[in-house]
C-alpha cells in the first residue's frame, strides 16, 4: 500500500521503527532486579553509538566529539561558568556543521548527503540536552562534582562518573527525534525501581493507530498538490489554495514524526506513564494536533507547535532577555535552525505576527461584547492564523531565496500584511492613550 512506502520511506521514520524492538528490551530487562543502573545506562548509551552509526555513517563523529566535549565541560566546570561554555561551545560547533549544508547547497550547488541531514537534526536535539542540563547545573538543579576531571582518581572511577552524561546525551530513544526529556527526569528513570518500569499496551496501539490516521491522510493530500499547480505557476487566488494544501502536507508530517518519537519514548518507558508513578510533571509531548489545528491565537499556536523545543526556547532565551525578548528569542530560533534565508525572514515575520497577535486579541477582547460578533470574530481569526501559520511554515521550510522571493510574490503575502498593519495602528493607538 501506498501509505506503507511513504512511511518506511522517510529516513528518520525507518531508523526510528528500527529502534523499537531495542526499547521494548530495554523496558523489559528493567523489570529484572539483576540489571543494575551501571547496566541500565550502558545499554542506552550503545543502542544510541549503534543507531548514530547506522542512521548517520561516518558523519556520527560529528555528533560523538560534541558529546564528549561536553562532559568533559560539565565535569570540569563551576556552575557559575558551565552555561556560558558549553552553550558557547555547542552553539559553534552547530554553526560550523550548518555552514557546511550552506556550503554544499549555496555554492556547490549540490544536493547534500542525506546522512548529513540527518547528523545536523540529532546535532540540534543534542544541543537541547546539552543546554538544559548546563541551565539546571547553573540553577542548582543538579548537582556535579566540579572538578573530578582534575583529580587523581582513576580512569575508571572518571568514567564511571561520567556515564550518566554520556548516556543522557546519546540515548537512543531520543537520539534522532522526540520531546525534550530533562536530566533529572531522565536519571529518575533510571533509577527507579523495577515497579516503575514498563508501558501500556493500548497507550503504544493507539500512538500506532494515529500514525497510521496521519499517513494516509498525507497520502491523499499528497496527490492533491502534486497534481495542482506550485507558487512558481499559481494564478492569483489560487495560490491560496496551494500555500493551505502545502502547508497542511508539511504539519501531517510533522504531526506523525512527533508522535512516532513519542511512541518510541513510551516504548522505553520514558513516557507520561512514569510520570504519573512519580508525580513528575516534566513530560510534555510535542504534538498538541487539536489544539493547533483549532486555536485562533496566533500566539498559543505558538506555544503549543513543537512544545518541548518552544519550552526550552522559553527558558533558555525569552526568560534570559531584558529587551526585545519576543525577537531574540525567534532570532535564535533561526539561527539554531541553520540561518538559511527562508528561515531568517519566517521567523522573523513569526515574532512580528505573535506581537501583532497580542495587540489584536486584547483590543478585540475589550471591543467586542455580542456573542454573533464574538463567533464571527473567532472564525475569521482562525481562518487568518492558519494562513499566516501556512505562510511562515512555506517561508522556513522553503529556505532558499528563490523560494522565498516565489512566496513573497503571491497574493498570499496580504494575510501577513493585514497582521503588520493592524500592528502599526494599534501601537499608535496605545501611545496615544498612554
Amino acid at each position: 500500500m501506498d501509505w506503507i512506502k511513504l512511511f518506511f520511506l522517510h529516513p528518520v521514520s525507518f531508523y526510528q521503527g528500527a529502534a523499537f524492538p531495542f526499547a521494548l528490551l530495554f523496558n523489559y530487562l528493567c523489570l529484572w532486579d539483576s540489571f543494575s543502573t551501571q547496566a541500565r545506562y550502558l545499554f542506552l548509551l550503545a543502542g544510541g553509538g549503534v543507531l548514530a552509526l547506522a542512521a548517520m555513517g561516518v558523519y556520527a563523529v560529528l555528533i560523538f566529539i560534541p558529546a564528549v566535549c561536553a562532559v568533559v565541560l560539565v565535569s570540569s566546570l563551576g556552575p557559575q561558568d558551565v552555561h556560558r561554555w558549553t552553550f558557547f561551545f555547542q552553539m559553534s560547533w552547530q554553526t560550523l556543521c550548518h555552514l557546511g549544508l550552506h556550503y554544499t547547497e549555496y555554492y556547490l550547488q549540490e544536493p547534500p548527503s542525506l546522512r548529513f541531514c540527518i547528523t545536523l537534526s540529532s546535532l540540534m536535539l543534542l544541543t537541547q540536552r546539552v543546554t538544559s542540563l548546563s541551565l539546571d547545573i547553573c540553577e542548582g538543579k543538579v548537582e556535579t562534582a566540579t572538578g573530578d576531571i582534575r583529580s587523581r582518581s582513576s580512569l575508571s572511577e572518571h568514567l564511571c562518573k561520567a556515564l550518566p552524561y554520556f548516556s543522557y546525551f546519546l540515548f537512543f530513544p531520543a537520539l534522532l527525534g522526540g520531546p525534550l526529556c530533562s536530566f533529572q527526569r531522565f536519571q529518575a528513570h533510571i533509577q527507579a525501581s523495577s515497579s516503575l518500569c514498563g508501558y501500556t499496551f493500548w497507550a503504544l496501539t493507539h500512538r500506532v493507530l494515529k500514525i497510521l490516521g496521519l499517513e494516509c491522510l498525507k497520502v491523499a493530500l499528497r496527490g492533491v498538490v502534486s497534481a495542482g499547480a506550485g507558487l512558481t505557476d499559481c494564478q492569483q487566488f489560487e495560490c491560496i489554495y496551494v500555500l493551505w494544501s502545502t502547508a497542511g502536507l508539511f504539519k501531517l508530517t510533522y504531526y506523525s514524526q512527533w508522535i512516532l518519537d513519542d511512541w518510541l519514548l513510551h516504548a522505553a518507558g520514558f513516557g507520561p506513564a512514569f510520570d504519573r508513578s512519580t508525580g513528575d510533571e516534566g513530560y510534555i509531548p510535542d504534538a498538541d494536533i487539536w489544539t493547533l489545528e483549532t486555536s485562533h491565537r496566533l500566539s498559543l499556536f505558538t506555544r503549543k507547535w513543537n512544545q518541548s523545543t518552544a519550552r526550552w526556547l522559553r527558558r533558555l532565551v525569552f526568560q534570559q532577555s531584558r529587551v526585545w525578548p519576543l525577537l531574540q528569542t525567534f532570532a535564535f530560533s533561526a539561527w539554531w535552525h541553520g540561518l538559511h534565508p527562508g528561515q531568517v525572514f519566517g521567523f522573523l515575520c513569526w515574532a512580528v505576527m505573535v506581537e501583532a497577535d497580542y495587540l489584536i486579541h486584547a483590543f478585540a477582547n475589550s471591543s467586542i461584547r455580542s456573542w454573533p460578533l464574538k463567533l464571527l470574530y473567532r472564525t475569521l481569526t482562525w481562518a487568518h492564523t492558519q494562513l499566516i501559520v501556512a505562510y511562515i511554515m512555506l517561508a522556513v521550510e522553503g529556505r532558499s531565496l528563490s523560494s522565498l522571493w516565489s512566496l513573497c510574490n503571491s497574493y498570499n503575502s496580504a494575510f501577513p500584511m493585514v497582521y503588520c498593519i493592524l500592528l502599526f495602528l494599534l501601537l499608535k493607538r496605545k501611545h496615544k492613550v498612554n
